[in-house]
């Protein structure tokens, strides 16, 4: 019989490609760490990882023990959290989301959650950089656009785009732009994503893809600054519809380049393979599609 511990040290190894890393993960002793490692592959009677002075690699055998024991994990967690108090929604979460819709959007619903489940305690980091699950202390992290990481679940939430805002009174001052090149003769206002500076915008006319490089006198690493300025009138913002829906509602921002589709941003929540789905996680996974599904959330 496969201890826990063991297959859970080999999936932490697998996932941080050192030894050393898993066990400070897990809190083991480097020699703990060793020894557990050392014992399930004598219990295979296989090699699972090729061993470097500064890495570890998977052996064919261990990548395909690794989704086995990944199953057997999750399987074995979902069991315990159902025979814990029948499955009640209690625990900690720790989540990590974007600075914009998480105040603006996700922090009142999360107030209305725990109300609802007043067991559940919650730890909130508002970033706009993508977080590291497997390094940083965050059970799950809300994300923007596509999930390019194989090592992550991702539960849909909703479908969104970019639309490019301003306020009424920079467009009284400034005119309005009537197709995406004239967004070089605006000011425009830019925030940092996770591969630098967002600077390069993409729109689509039917199945078009049109690229503007844009340019303007300020920016940020927090997107919820960006939109602040161009509700100030300081220029125009290229946001998720999410983060700006209530803003156009009430106003103080405009949809400019109507004709044109920008990028598609779908929000999800991701949390990695080797989390099992507890119940305080599936109760807040309904709980926001079933707020997301009566925001009506595309533009």
């Amino acid at each position: 019989m496969y201890s826990t511990t063991d297959l859970q040290l080999f999936i932490y190894t697998a996932d941080l490609g050192s030894l050393s890393n898993a066990a400070r993960q897990l809190d083991l002793l480097p020699a703990t760490a060793s020894a557990s490692l050392k014992r399930l592959e004598q219990q295979l009677n296989t090699r699972l990882f090729v061993r470097s002075t500064r890495s570890m690699r998977l052996t064919p055998e261990g990548t395909l023990f690794l989704e086995y024991s990944r199953q057997a994990l999750a399987l074995l967690q979902e069991g315990r959290a159902l025979l814990n108090a029948d499955g009640a929604v209690s625990g900690h979460l720790r989540l990590s989301m974007p600075s914009d819709v998480g105040r603006n959007v996700l922090l009142p619903w999360l107030d209305a959650f725990q109300e609802k489940y007043p067991q559940v305690t919650l730890s909130l980091q508002f970033s706009d950089r993508v977080i590291d699950l497997f390094r940083d202390p965050v059970d799950v992290a809300f994300r923007y656009g596509p999930l390019d990481d194989s090592t992550l679940v991702s539960q849909p939430l909703a479908a969104s785009r970019r639309v490019a805002v301003a306020a009424p009174s920079y467009l009284a001052k400034h005119g309005r732009p009537l197709v995406p090149k004239d967004l070089a003769s605006h000011n425009c206002l830019l925030y940092y994503l996770q591969h630098g500076l967002f600077n390069n915008w993409r729109f689509y006319a039917g199945k078009t893809p049109i690229d503007v490089k844009v340019r303007g006198d300020r920016m940020t690493d927090d997107a919820a600054i960006a939109r602040a300025w161009a509700v100030a009138g300081i220029g125009i913002a290229y946001k998720s519809w999410l983060d700006v829906r209530q803003d156009v509602a009430d106003g103080r921002l405009e949809i400019v380049l109507e004709q044109f589709v920008g990028e598609e941003t779908p929000l999800s929540m991701v949390y990695p393979h080797r989390s099992s789905m507890s119940p305080s996680l599936r109760a807040l996974l309904v709980f926001l599609r079933e707020r997301f599904a009566a925001l009506n959330a595309a533009p």
